[in-house]
């Protein structure tokens, strides 16, 4: 076939083999949505992944639930993957080597990735594809965007209690996805996945994990006590005597026998000391509070981010994600607040005027 390189026979280009280290970085499997809709969004990268298989990049990782395939990284193509989303390799993660063959969570933990992704094929490149491929495509297009880009989702992400970021000791929680997309409202979030085996029991021992590790504190490089969590991740400073701790969002996979509505209430109630807030003038503060978030994957694969299907331990109702990890009430609060101080300071400039006139019209 005319333009194909030697080295690269499968005819893959820079920028297309480029794409597939991001989305391996993330541990993505090349076959997680109905074939039509995987076909117009991957096609294109087949013959990439191919190639970076002949440069020793990447590698079959077993088969998953369904005969799909698990693509891993090998060790080189992880450090060429950290080039290519601009972190350190230490910073991304482990490698998901073997998930497929073991049953290990990490075709599930995809699935979750591209739920809130939701990423959007190129329409431009279908053009010639069956109808029923641009159907599924165009669909895509005009579902609700999700959240940020692969280059603001890490996995496998080591929270250390006890310990350093590199040898971490027992005491930590790992958590299954973590997202840094601060201009899309979203600092820094926690993800873990559960399929529904575990009890409420276990679920909250690995939330003591989460805030074992939140409320710890390390010496920065200034020198001064700063959380560990801090020194690693950028997020806004809180409002005076309310700063909560990065939010986490528990996604439950219904496949094992557990009745997840069941778990999640026993869980609340189970973990109510490191979630609840403290009542104020029609809203809560937060402040050394854990938030936690609860959906299911079913749910998420269907609405995505923007959806209100995120129900937030200690609310009584559903909201989008945005809505679950932030404070709508207080933000309301705060917006009638600054209304009506603004509606002051107009009436006081316009009684000086007042008076001002006054003063003019009487000397």
């Amino acid at each position: 076939m005319a333009g194909k390189r030697e080295e690269n026979p499968a005819g893959s280009s820079n920028n297309l083999r480029g794409d597939v280290l991001r989305v391996l970085g993330a541990r993505h499997t090349d076959k997680l949505t109905p074939s039509k809709r995987k076909q117009a969004r991957t096609a294109s990268h087949t013959g990439a992944l191919s190639d970076l298989r002949k440069h020793g990049l990447a590698e079959n990782g077993g088969k998953i639930s369904g005969g799909d395939t698990l693509r891993n990284l090998t060790p080189m193509g992880l450090k060429a993957a950290s080039t290519e989303l601009g972190q350190p390799v230490g910073e991304m993660g482990n490698l998901a080597r073997g998930a497929g063959r073991t049953g290990a969570s990490h075709p599930v933990v995809n699935e979750a990735v591209l739920a809130l992704l939701r990423p959007k094929p190129d329409l431009s490149q279908l053009a010639n594809e069956l109808a029923d491929v641009l159907a599924a495509a165009q669909a895509t297009v005009d579902a609700p965007p999700g959240l940020a880009t692969i280059a603001f989702y890490a996995t496998e992400v080591a929270l250390p209690a006890t310990g350093t970021w590199s040898n971490p000791g027992r005491g930590g929680a790992q958590a299954d996805i973590v997202i840094t997309a601060p201009e899309d409202g979203v600092p820094l979030l926690f993800v873990e996945i559960d399929n529904c085996y575990e009890s409420a029991q276990v679920l909250a021992a690995e939330i003591d994990k989460y805030m074992r590790f939140c409320q710890r504190k390390v010496k920065d490089v200034d020198g001064k006590q700063r959380p560990m969590w801090r020194t690693r991740w950028w997020v806004p400073d809180g409002r005076h005597a309310d700063e909560p701790h990065p939010p986490l969002l528990l996604v439950f996979n219904r496949v094992g026998p557990r009745n997840p509505n069941t778990v999640i209430a026993q869980l609340a109630e189970l973990t109510q000391r490191h979630w609840q807030g403290t009542a104020y003038d029609g809203f809560h503060m937060y402040d050394g509070k854990l938030p936690i978030v609860v959906t299911g994957m079913k749910q998420l694969k269907e609405h995505g981010p923007a959806g209100a299907i995120f129900r937030r331990f200690g609310r009584p109702h559903n909201q989008t994600l945005l809505e679950a990890i932030g404070n709508p009430r207080r933000e309301a609060h705060d917006a009638r607040q600054q209304a009506e101080y603004e509606a002051r300071e107009r009436e006081y400039k316009e009684q000086l005027r007042r008076v001002s006139v006054f003063y003019v019209i009487t000397r």
